[in-house]
């Protein structure tokens, strides 16, 4: 678990946007940003900061939504979801890829993370997931992890202007994300020797997010996180 979590306002070409931090118990290490889910910055986003700062990074979790509402946190279920694909139509992907770049120069600037040689990735879920994959093209994150990122398949010929390792997650039996558009990521990653995709066969769409019933497979998001942490053991060392 970590040792400490806080709020904190990150500064941002617009205004201040709200983001949740979670330190490890050693004080210091690398910094990691996490881009939410549609959902918003709720308590499954939260705790994936923790799950990192229990790895031993600096987690930064930014709440993307906060120019159509602070600090929105949506439920996880079908009402929930229904107001999340809403919610996400406003959202302007531009700014939000933006916003992904200050949260990365403000993690690095903590006190942990710079007294840490400043290194820091980021890693995103969903929609978090696409935009994580922005940042590594746009921007100069040491790592970048991607869970499930339905326009990753799309934006394929973006990834020669990417620097560091990327990994790269999908489930096999997504039903947003076509089984053919995740082998197409695969069989690109297979051309980088600084990336990697898992298709879990027998997963569905956000695998990952213990807080959403009906999306929540135990199984290939216990497999995936173990990919994931080994991963950043690799790229992004404590």
């Amino acid at each position: 678990m970590p040792a400490t979590t806080r709020a904190l306002r990150v500064r941002t070409s617009d205004g201040e946007m709200g983001a949740y931090v979670a330190a490890p118990e050693s004080g210091s290490g690398p910094g990691m940003v996490v881009l939410q889910e549609i959902f918003g910055v709720g308590g499954y986003i939260r705790e994936a900061a923790e799950r990192l700062a229990g790895l031993g990074y600096v987690a930064l979790a930014p709440d993307l939504y906060w120019r159509i509402e602070p600090g929105i946190a949506l439920d996880h279920d079908e009402e929930g979801l229904g107001r999340a694909f809403e919610t996400a139509q406003q959202l302007d992907h531009a700014l939000a890829v933006k916003d992904s770049i200050d949260a990365l120069k403000a993690v690095r600037a903590l006190p942990e993370v710079a007294s840490a040689d400043g290194k820091a990735g980021v890693l995103g879920f969903c929609l978090g997931g696409t935009l994580a994959y922005q940042v590594a093209v746009r921007a100069d994150p040491d790592v970048a992890v991607c869970y499930y990122g339905s326009g990753i398949p799309g934006a394929l010929d973006q990834a020669g202007d990417i620097r560091c390792p990327v990994l790269f997650q999908f489930g096999g039996q997504d039903q947003f994300i076509p089984r053919e558009q995740a082998d197409l990521v695969a069989e690109f990653a297979a051309t980088r020797e600084d990336m990697e995709c898992h298709v879990h066969a027998d997963a569905g769409h956000a695998f990952d997010n213990h807080d959403a019933p009906m999306f929540h497979q135990p199984e290939p998001a216990a497999r995936a996180w173990k990919i994931t942490s080994e991963f950043l053991a690799r790229t992004l060392p404590v």
